[in-house]
């Protein structure tokens, strides 16, 4: 029987809402994560970080409007010691991580996407649905990483060990289809309206299709209309650009970005995250 990997040491880079979550799960399950972040109560730990077998990174990977900016993650994971493995926890455009490792080649890079969401952070870090580990090298080095880092992971129903491009399009699939399910259940609750019927009998029985269940039915959430918070706004938009710069292809980036418009107007006719398209778009936006 293959001996259970224990790391010394486990790290994480950002100390926000998702890597406070992992840093409190790694606490409850008996592990004594090092902690950095910029916060005055971890930033004396940016030297030990190099000590660390594993380090989560989790700080931001914003969308501007000069584009997706990977700047944070890359100056992170230079904090990785030599032979030590960072893990990416931030949201990466395909082929980013393939990059990262290949500018950093003393240390091994992981992709392992986080699917949690800000209001159930700390349950969905400790109960998650998937554990996903892309590699950039399919190779038995990276394998043993792989199954390693598994093994210090809260138990999922599903794991898998797959590329990092497969990782990263992963991550991006969840929430760029959350995106567009959001900004189609508008379309219909609209036409519905319209034509006088009970938008709550045609969502109920949406619902009960197993194809379908209940997520994102509700049009008016949270005060207003449309795809929101940072995630969903932010990732789509990027994925809308890599799509455009990557594939060549018009018709399909008209069917991206046309949904990114109605999203956009559903939002800005709730008067809702209007900052937070401000910071994405630029201030023209409005």
């Amino acid at each position: 029987m293959k001996k259970k990997f224990i790391p010394k040491k486990i790290g994480i880079i950002g100390m926000g809402w998702v890597g406070g979550s992992y840093a409190k799960d790694f606490i409850a399950r008996g592990f004594d994560p090092i902690c950095y972040s910029l916060e005055e109560q971890y930033a004396g730990n940016k030297e030990k970080i190099k000590g660390c077998d594993f380090v989560l990174i989790a700080v931001p990977s914003p969308t501007t409007p000069d584009g997706f900016d990977d700047s944070i993650v890359r100056e992170a994971v230079k904090l990785v010691g030599k032979g030590k493995t960072a893990v990416i926890k931030s949201t990466v455009t395909p082929g980013v991580t393939n990059l990262i490792q290949k500018e950093n080649p003393e240390i091994y890079v992981i992709h392992s996407p986080e699917f949690l969401s800000e209001a159930s952070a700390d349950y969905d870090a400790s109960h998650p649905k998937r554990n996903i580990i892309g590699i950039p090298h399919d190779n038995a080095e990276y394998q043993r990483r792989a199954e390693d880092l598994l093994s210090i992971l809260p138990v999922a129903p599903y794991n898998t060990i797959c590329s990092s491009v497969e990782a990263e399009f992963i991550k991006y699939a969840r929430n760029c289809m959350g995106y567009v399910r959001v900004v189609f259940y508008n379309l219909f609750y609209d036409a519905a309206i319209k034509e006088g019927a009970d938008w709550e009998k045609i969502r109920e029985a949406i619902a009960m299709d197993p194809d379908n269940g209940s997520t994102y039915t509700q049009p008016v959430h949270k005060g207003g209309r449309g795809a929101s918070g940072s995630c969903f706004i932010k990732d789509y938009a990027a994925f809308v650009q890599y799509y455009k710069n990557f594939m060549k292809d018009d018709l399909g980036f008209e069917v991206f970005r046309t949904i990114e418009k109605k999203n956009i107007e559903l939002l800005m006719k709730s008067k809702k995250d209007i900052e937070l398209l401000k910071r994405i778009y630029g201030n023209g936006i409005v």
